[in-house]
């Protein structure tokens, strides 16, 4: 698998993402693209359109042109992949697809975004039928939205668009935000273990509805602890540490503590090592005036977090 895959998907619905217009959904819905988890299928389920599909589908096309979708980015950033899925489609798949992004400010209306500048991230590209098809993108600019093009009609279950966060944090300037948060910019960097699921999921908004939306470690039985990494979104100064453990009854860690670092080399503690409880919210206030840039998070010795909130002031 590709590295890119690792980071956050930045159109994915939970996340704030949106499938803002389609020339044509006629026979699966396009909000459907971006849904989180594995597109799921059962034969022989027909509803008035015919077969029902966990994903995008258009009718066949009979006239000249192709379909399309606008995608805008829940979190937008610097795409580094895309993921195209036809999972289940197998006889009605499009044989190529191509992904556009463009940046537009604000709240752009779909009539905004057709005229806007579209750039090719992902050229016209052969498809196969109920695949993942992975691409890199080498491309350093900032994107709010996504096209994604079939050529020329048919079925995708998913759209993945991984990549970095760049949220314009201007508008919190002189407030306390959440430096941890994915929305916001911040990003798991390195950690010690990802056996049952992405250490970038403490990061997630909202509340977590179950385990397996946070960060869970497998058991340690060497004597160590497990840690991450988190770079914040900005510099700023740490006010307040929120922790959660909701759903992790019984693998919830004995104790956390952490540590910060204005440069990712000199640490100083910012919290000691303290006790936590299984399926509960923790809060603890901090009373350091010192910048950071980064926060390393140890737990002992294992187990996992379901959100992890740095509230404080960019420097």
């Amino acid at each position: 698998m590709p590295s890119f895959i690792t980071l956050p998907d930045l159109a994915l619905r939970t996340l704030g993402g949106s499938v803002v217009a389609a020339n044509d959904e006629s026979f699966a819905e396009k909000e459907s693209l971006i849904r989180p988890g594995r597109p799921g299928f059962q034969a022989e389920t027909f509803g008035n359109k015919g077969q029902v599909y966990d994903g995008w589908e258009t009718r066949r096309r009979r006239e000249p042109g192709h379909d399309w979708a606008i995608v805008r980015l829940g979190l937008p950033g610097v795409v580094r992949g895309v993921v195209i899925d036809t999972a289940w489609f197998k006889g009605n798949y499009p044989p190529h697809a191509s992904v556009e992004a463009c940046a537009v400010e604000g709240h752009p209306s779909v009539a905004e975004l057709e005229a806007a500048e579209w750039v090719e991230i992902v050229p016209k590209s052969e498809l196969k039928g109920d695949a993942e098809h992975h691409f890199e993108v080498a491309d350093e600019r900032r994107y709010t939205h996504v096209r994604l093009n079939m050529f020329p009609d048919g079925g995708i279950a998913r759209l993945r668009v991984h990549g970095e966060v760049r949220t314009d944090l201007s508008v919190y300037e002189g407030l306390s935000l959440d430096l941890a948060a994915l929305a916001n910019g911040a990003v798991v960097t390195s950690c010690s273990n990802e056996f049952y699921s992405s250490p970038n999921n403490v990061l997630a908004p909202g509340l977590a509805r179950h385990q397996a939306e946070g960060w869970e470690t497998a058991r340690r039985r060497d004597g160590g602890n497990d840690w991450l990494v988190i770079r914040l979104a900005a510099l700023g100064v740490i006010r307040l540490i929120e922790v959660d453990t909701t759903n992790l009854l019984f693998n919830a860690p004995g104790a956390l503590s952490m540590r910060a670092s204005a440069d990712g080399e000199t640490w100083f503690e910012l919290l000691p090592k303290t006790r936590l409880q299984p399926d509960t919210p923790h809060r603890f206030r901090v009373d350091d005036d010192r910048p950071a840039a980064y926060v390393r998070v140890d737990i002992y010795p294992d187990g996992g977090l379901a959100r992890v909130r740095l509230f404080g002031t960019p420097a």
